[in-house]
């Protein structure tokens, strides 16, 4: 291991053990969440209908700035995908209005960032969103995590694992899903091991393509997977609907706090983790 791979586990360490938000998982697991960050169209075109065909639904994490933009990812989303998203029975959380990483920007810049990211959403569907949040990059610092925790009703970031048996809601684990089927078996590794421990498991990732990015999947990948868990008879469910069923409220309340500019300033770990950075990608 080199001395970077060291240092960023002592740090994603010392993230998940302070200012935590915790909450016991009960019987609820295992359960199995599927999410796309930033997002590109493919992860609604191509992802919600492989999804959809199992019976699942995703959160989608978006950053308003990437609307009707392309880049390396491919084509992102549009105004009326957010609609259809809901529309179908998926989920619409915030990732920011810019992409910010919250280790490269200051930390007021970043909340307001975050801040104007649920105004701009709110503006385009006339409604307000599930208060479950992603940082862009999985990138978190102490502070964000104390400050931006307090005000939403859950925080994703790239740290691997599973969640549960107690949960922090400050900084959910998650694992990516990239690649072609090369990396199903250890996708469905993950899915036994879940159901063995009864956790919930949270897969990420961006665009769903034949020639993904280094930051998306094939789609025989995400057929793959899903028709595994499927076939274990694995519940799939949103963020939302594991907050629900947590008997956490929505984050409307915080969402309003968030909005008003308030100032005011909680597992079982497994040896998953990937945080590859890209130029927007996270």
């Amino acid at each position: 291991m080199t001395l970077r791979s060291r240092a960023g586990d002592v740090r994603r360490k010392i993230l998940s053990a302070v200012y935590q938000r915790t909450v016991a998982l009960g019987k609820i697991g295992p359960v199995v969440t599927f999410t796309f960050d930033d997002f590109p169209r493919s992860a609604l075109t191509v992802g919600a209908e492989i999804l959809e065909s199992v019976g699942a639904r995703a959160t989608y994490y978006v950053a308003m700035s990437l609307m009707n933009t392309t880049n390396s990812l491919g084509e992102q989303f549009r105004e009326e995908d957010l609609f259809s998203l809901l529309d179908r029975g998926h989920e619409l959380g915030s990732h920011t209005f810019s992409h910010l990483s919250a280790r490269h920007a200051d930390p007021d810049v970043f909340m307001r960032d975050a801040e104007k990211g649920v105004e701009a959403i709110r503006e385009k569907l006339g409604l307000g969103i599930s208060g479950n949040f992603a940082y862009p990059y999985g990138d978190v610092t102490t502070g964000v995590k104390r400050r931006l925790g307090a005000r939403l009703t859950s925080c994703r970031g790239t740290t691997g694992g599973l969640n549960g048996p107690d949960v922090d809601l400050n900084l959910l684990r998650a694992n990516s899903l990239y690649g072609d089927l090369e990396r199903g078996e250890a996708a469905k590794r993950m899915i036994l091991e879940n159901e063995r421990l009864g956790g919930w498991l949270i897969f990420y990732s961006h665009d769903v393509a034949a020639r993904p990015s280094r930051f998306g999947c094939s789609p025989q990948l995400l057929k793959e997977v899903c028709s595994f868990a499927a076939s274990r008879g694995v519940p799939f469910m949103t963020v939302a609907g594991v907050i629900r069923e947590l008997g956490q409220q929505p984050g409307l309340a915080l969402e309003r706090n968030l909005l008003a500019g308030n100032r005011t300033h909680s597992q079982l770990p497994m040896p998953y983790s990937d945080e590859l950075r890209g130029d927007i990608c996270g």
